[in-house]
């Protein structure tokens, strides 16, 4: 299982209709709003590295009122739960 963490900048005020587009995806497993430089933190799940990236910019990056995404890449030998 892959996982990687997304950072994600919104609209003003649209903040609410991004997190319920983010929880209609399959591979996305939480998303929480968040104060500061981002607007809502995302935990992206799938079964290969590919599918997560497909999710990302195939999926997130493409919900409206979505102004951009930072990925952190969970490191593959440290994922230890």
């Amino acid at each position: 299982m892959e996982t990687a963490y997304v950072l994600v900048k919104s609209v003003m005020a649209h903040e609410m209709d991004v997190m319920s587009e983010l929880l209609k995806i399959d591979s996305v497993k939480e998303a929480k709003g968040t104060f500061g430089v981002y607007d809502i933190f995302v935990k992206v799940e799938a079964k290969t590295a590919k599918e997560v990236e497909d999710t990302i910019t195939k999926k997130i990056r493409k919900i409206k009122h979505v102004v951009s995404t930072t990925t952190l890449s969970v490191i593959p030998e440290q994922d230890k739960k």
